[in-house]
C-alpha cells in the first residue's frame, strides 16, 4: 500500500468519518490506521475478505466524493503551508517579536 495514499485516506478520515456509517468507520480504521490486513478485518467481523474489501472501495469513494465537494482536507493543508511559511519567515526577519511569535503560535494551536 502507497504511503502517500494510506495518508491521504486518514486525513480524509479525520475530517469526513462522521459523515460515514458505523461499519465503515470501523472498517476504515482497523485497515488505515492500525493497519489490518483484510483477512483480519473479515477474521473480526465474521465477514468475508472480499466483502470488507469492497466496503473499503466504497469508503474510499465516499471520501474522496465529500473532499471533491467541500474541500476541507485540500483547505486544510493549504493553511497548514502557508502558516509554516508566515511562521519561517518571522523567525528569519523578526526574531525578537514576541508578539507576532505569539500570535503564530495561536493560529497553528487552533487545528491542534
Amino acid at each position: 500500500m502507497e504511503i502517500e495514499k494510506t495518508n491521504r485516506m486518514n486525513g480524509l478520515f479525520e475530517f469526513y468519518a462522521t459523515l460515514l456509517t458505523e461499519k465503515q468507520m470501523n472498517y476504515m480504521e482497523l485497515y488505515y490506521a492500525d493497519d489490518f490486513s483484510l483477512g483480519e478485518i473479515a477474521e473480526e467481523y465474521s465477514v468475508s475478505r472480499q466483502a470488507v474489501y469492497d466496503n473499503i472501495k466504497r469508503t474510499e469513494k465516499i471520501l474522496e466524493d465529500y473532499e471533491r465537494k467541500l474541500h476541507l482536507f485540500s483547505d486544510y493543508m493549504v493553511r497548514e503551508e502557508q502558516l509554516d511559511e508566515l511562521a519561517e519567515y518571522v523567525k528569519d526577519h523578526y526574531p525578537k517579536d514576541e508578539c507576532l511569535a505569539s500570535a503564530i503560535k495561536e493560529l497553528q494551536d487552533l487545528d491542534e
